[in-house]
């Protein structure tokens, strides 16, 4: 007697939740998979460009400039920095410790970067040599992952809590970035480095933004076709083809939106007659382009990295991640190098959007990269948190504060905004782990 084989259904079949919606809203987001602090950060941030857009225009939509594209450009390439280092920021608080140094040492790299092109240099290699903004900036990176490393060995190895540690960091590199150049401003930088700061040379201009928009929105139906087959392999549950499309598309519809309206911001006349004349669109800034490389690198590192998964296990447990043999102490050491390593991107960003070193650089950068990361979903509590999250919340900041000093909102009271927007982030995020937990 034989036995006839039986064939079994098709996994995508049996594991695919349906081909339509239907439901409430709320189901839907489920189905799609959606974090809703994340939806709700969104929500937040349409609020804030809606309501700066009419508080812009005296209260007309029409009149309004906070959402012309010149605006939405300079807001990209001032969140780019403080999202770089937000990303780091991320891994940092998610193995429940913090770095209150990154302003100051923003400063010193800064400082150390500018004085090699302005004033080091040059008396070895010439003026004209394109290998000072190369050295300038691995020597800033280089720098930048020692100091982090110096400061995550007193923090894994000492003992020393790190908000004590960095505290004095925040003191010390502030001093020595001030002892370093006599309080004096460092300038100007070197031609191509200052490319890295936008500007209108340092923008890839209007068809190679294109291509960057077609290459993104190439990827994200590359991540979503990778992502089914990866569940159908491991045999977990897929999410309802609907939810792919819908994801999908308005992610196609955001980008290639973004590329265009970003493109319509054009050169100044006197500018585009030096290149020829005509309308010439900025296109997408370096620093916009550096911070998009940096969340992917970033992303990869958290969540397909050995490393990124012993982050979020020593942050939701320490001692359960030691008794398992990560090696807690070497992967914090790690976590602070690789902030310095992301504060030194940050500090030449800003140094090349300048132009200049400057005694006052990265003062209260510390609050907004926190204030970033924490808004983006990172909690204080250790084990949670997205870099892509974090850029969002960088974003978040930094689009309050730009439409408040576009409104003519006083200095003093921007600071009591961002202090009551960090407060109710993190009186959110405790509401919200309180209920889960419940």
């Amino acid at each position: 007697m034989t036995n006839a084989p039986v064939e079994a259904p098709e996994q995508t079949e049996l594991m695919d939740p349906g081909n339509g919606p239907g439901g409430s809203f709320a189901d839907a987001i489920r189905a799609m998979e959606i974090d809703t602090r994340m939806l709700g950060m969104i929500g937040a941030l349409l609020i804030i460009w809606i309501g700066f857009q009419f508080w812009s225009g005296g209260g007309s939509w029409s009149e309004g400039t906070f959402l012309s594209a010149r605006n939405l450009w300079n807001l990209s390439v001032q969140t780019a920095a403080v999202g770089i280092m937000a990303t780091g920021m991320v891994l940092v608080i998610v193995t429940r410790n913090i770095d209150l140094s990154v302003g100051s040492m923003l400063a010193v790299l800064g400082m150390a970067m500018a004085m090699l092109q302005a004033e080091i240099l040059p008396d070895y290699l010439g003026f004209d040599s394109p290998w000072i903004w190369i050295i300038s900036l691995a020597a800033g990176i280089i720098m930048g992952a020692v100091l982090g490393a110096f400061q995550g060995a007193i923090i894994a190895y000492v003992g020393v809590p790190s908000f004590i540690v960095t505290l004095g960091g925040l003191l010390v590199w502030r001093g020595a970035a001030w002892m370093m150049a006599s309080g004096r401003t460092i300038a100007p930088m070197d031609a191509t480095f200052q490319l890295l700061g936008g500007g209108a040379r340092g923008t890839i201009g209007y068809t190679w933004s294109w291509i960057v928009g077609i290459l993104a929105c190439a990827g994200i139906v590359f991540l979503l076709i990778n992502g089914r087959r990866q569940r159908i392999r491991f045999g977990f549950k897929l999410r309802p083809r609907w939810a792919d499309y819908t994801i999908g598309g308005v992610s196609i519809v955001v980008v290639l939106g973004a590329i265009a309206y970003l493109n319509s911001y054009l050169l100044p006349p006197r500018l585009a007659e030096q290149r020829g004349g005509g309308d010439i669109p900025f296109g997408l800034a370096n620093p916009v382009l550096i911070a998009i490389g940096v969340v992917l690198v970033m992303t990869f590192v958290a969540t397909r990295l050995r490393f990124g998964r012993y982050v979020y296990a020593i942050g939701g447990n320490p001692e359960a991640a030691e008794l398992a043999g990560i090696k807690t102490r070497a992967t914090i050491i790690k976590t602070f190098a690789l902030m310095g390593i992301l504060v030194g991107i940050g500090a030449a960003v800003q140094v090349a959007r300048l132009n200049a070193a400057v005694s006052g650089l990265g003062q209260l950068t510390e609050l907004y990269v926190i204030a970033a990361a924490v808004i983006g979903g990172t909690s204080l509590t250790g084990g949670v948190g997205t870099i892509p999250g974090a850029m969002l919340g960088a974003l978040v900041m930094q689009s309050l504060q730009s439409g408040m000093a576009l409104v003519g909102v006083e200095t003093a009271a921007q600071d009591i905004a961002v202090g009551v927007v960090l407060v109710l982030a993190v009186a959110l995020d405790t509401v919200y782990r309180r209920r889960a937990s419940a």
